[in-house]
């Protein structure tokens, strides 16, 4: 049930279409100077080597990062984290969720992440030594039920789980539901795969039908690999900031153009 490790995944088009519009998100709720919360419920090791083996043998992050460079601008708040983490860690350095929150937030915000697999969450109190921020050896789900609403009130929650656990697909509208009604100013999203076997397709309508204001968003490629059941990236995102559709639309006319 601890076996997934984003490091053979990491880079993948998956996080392009995440992180690219975590960025964007982030950008837009720090344009204020009001403190705000970040919270994350599986946070995995917040900066991947994309030389090494384990990424190296996928090919994910070939037929992602590496292909994906003109999708976002050169002053797009993801192209510049980007820049700014592999001019410190190296050219085929990439970050996850928690590394981009934590160069983009603030001193005055509050950062809680949680990872529950041991060796990944080691790696990430390593990653992020240095950096304001708290990491909890524990279910991401359990602790944001224990934070929300957090202080401050403003703020972001990131649900990314691996889906390993096969229950996550019905589990989450229930959890959904009650930090929206614990929270109902947060922005809460989720990220989910789109999967050849469809198997994310009744989460998503029942999140629909419980959070109609809520921006639905999903793009698609090929499967990285034959075989592969990845074919698809979706995010569900509750009280999105104003201009996030519009964002997530540029984003999705670059994964709709013929890749080389």
């Amino acid at each position: 049930m601890l076996s997934y490790q984003h490091m053979y995944h990491a880079g993948n088009l998956a996080d392009v279409h995440k992180h690219g519009l975590l960025a964007w998100m982030l950008a837009y709720l720090t344009r204020k100077d009001k403190p705000l919360s970040y919270v994350e419920t599986h946070a995995g090791r917040a900066l991947y080597d994309l030389s090494s083996e384990a990424a190296t043998r996928t090919g994910e992050a070939a037929q992602g990062i590496a292909r994906a460079a003109g999708f976002f601008p050169e002053e797009h708040p993801f192209a510049t984290t980007l820049a700014r983490i592999r001019a410190t860690h190296g050219a085929h350095s990439y970050p996850g969720s928690p590394l981009i929150a934590c160069e983009m937030l603030r001193a005055q915000d509050n950062l809680h992440l949680a990872e529950l697999h041991p060796g990944e969450h080691a790696e990430l109190r390593r990653a992020l030594r240095g950096y304001k921020v708290k990491c909890h050896g524990q279910d991401g789900f359990e602790l944001a039920h224990s934070l929300l609403p957090p202080t401050p009130r403003r703020g972001l929650l990131l649900i990314d789980p691996s889906y390993e656990i096969k229950s996550d697909f019905n589990d989450i509208p229930r959890h959904i539901a009650r930090y929206h009604k614990a929270w109902n100013v947060g922005v809460i999203c989720l990220w989910y795969p789109i999967l050849t076997s469809g198997a994310e397709r009744a989460m998503v309508r029942q999140l629909q039908a419980g959070h109609p204001d809520a921006l639905s968003h999903e793009v698609r490629f090929p499967p990285a690999r034959p075989g592969h059941g990845m074919v698809g990236s979706g995010l569900f995102v509750v009280n999105p900031p104003w201009g996030l559709a519009e964002e997530a639309a540029r984003l999705a006319s670059h994964f709709a153009q013929p890749r080389p």
